[in-house]
């Protein structure tokens, strides 16, 4: 990364501005660490997806996904913080401060930064999908499942995720449909016996070998059914052609979506952060100060981009606090590193 002009430094950069970007951004501009919050292509994170969020604590007539952001991004910004949008294509961690390069060319340098881009839940592209996304279509049951009560509902998906989904709607469905593609699940024997043991009760009913084509309704009323393909063989929009592909309607009233998260952590390859095979962030967690560093002094991990099991508005929230609290451990020892012996010099001869 180099070329004219200089880029414009900034103590610290948080990249997303999802509920632990944004905590974060609170947090460190109390501090006086004068963050830089980058929303990135999803502004506002997946809670914006979220038409009504009733578990988040202090809100007992619920909030607005929209309105739960936008309120902690003006709050952030009343104590110092600056929001602008911008996309970090890469981080070059080899000398210090850091530099960054957006998408647009633009490049800053920071003295720390705080990871914070969540990750997108993987979608599945069919008709519908994109107008009912928070009307009806969830990729969180936690979140989304009580406002569906005494509904017929479907999963999608054959992981670990899915069945904890399907296991959790039952609270509220009248009847969980699991949809897969296969014949056989990819979640792991608890989570497959679990899943059964809601089969015998009556509660679930397993859709093996299909897929979900279209999904029919719209915001003002919701969602009014869905249109699926089944094939013996599975994977059936494979083999739309075949004989033995069958066309059927569900008549649900929510349509949950549990096929995995992509973390949005593709700027940080090659520097020294290091990831599990997914993308997710490897951080130092564990008990006392430091919970969110990193491998890489000065960089830190929060929300969703570490977090792939709860990813919860709360849970990021408080993992944003923790990395802003560390960054601003990180960046005091900055400011305390003694002078060289130039500008010990030169500190004399001002003297």
């Amino acid at each position: 990364m180099t070329g004219n002009p200089e880029p414009e430094h900034h103590r610290l950069v948080v990249a997303g501005s999802g509920i632990a970007g944004l905590t974060a951004a609170i947090y460190a501009a109390r501090s006086n660490n004068a963050p830089l919050v980058l929303e990135g292509d999803e502004p506002g994170g997946q809670l914006t997806l979220t038409t009504d969020v009733a578990n988040y604590p202090g809100f007992p007539e619920g909030i607005g996904g929209p309105e739960l952001v936008n309120d902690m991004r003006e709050q952030a910004k009343r104590f110092g913080a600056e929001v602008r949008h911008g996309v970090i294509e890469r981080v070059d961690d080899s000398d210090r401060p850091f530099e960054l390069e957006l998408a647009d060319g633009t490049r800053l340098t920071a003295d720390a930064v705080i990871a914070a881009s969540g990750a997108s839940a993987r979608t599945l592209g069919v008709p519908g999908e994109d107008e009912l996304m928070g009307y009806g279509v969830s990729t969180c049951a936690t979140c989304d499942g009580a406002f569906f009560r005494d509904r017929e509902m479907i999963v999608v998906g054959g992981g670990d995720a899915a069945m904890e989904e399907a296991t959790f709607l039952t609270k509220f469905a009248s009847k969980v449909y699991v949809v897969h593609r296969r014949e056989a699940f990819r979640a792991e024997d608890y989570w497959i016996d679990r899943l059964e043991e809601h089969v015998a009760a009556g509660e679930i009913e397993v859709v093996r070998n299909t897929e979900l084509t279209e999904i029919r309704g719209s915001p003002e009323e919701g969602i009014e059914g869905a249109s699926l393909v089944r094939h013996p063989e599975g994977h059936p929009t494979e083999r739309l052609d075949d004989p033995q592909t069958e066309s059927f309607e569900m008549d649900v009233g929510a349509v949950f979506l549990a096929i995995g998260h992509t973390p949005n952590t593709g700027y940080l390859e090659g520097t020294g952060v290091e990831m599990d095979d997914a993308g997710y962030l490897d951080t130092r967690g564990g008990a006392g100060g430091g919970q969110t560093r990193t491998g890489v002094p000065g960089i830190f991990g929060a929300g969703d981009v570490v977090d792939y099991h709860y990813q919860q508005a709360v849970t990021a929230g408080g993992m944003g606090c923790k990395a802003a609290l560390d960054a601003d451990d990180y960046l005091e020892t900055l400011d305390e590193e003694p002078a060289t012996d130039a500008e010990a010099a030169l500190a004399e001869s001002d003297d």
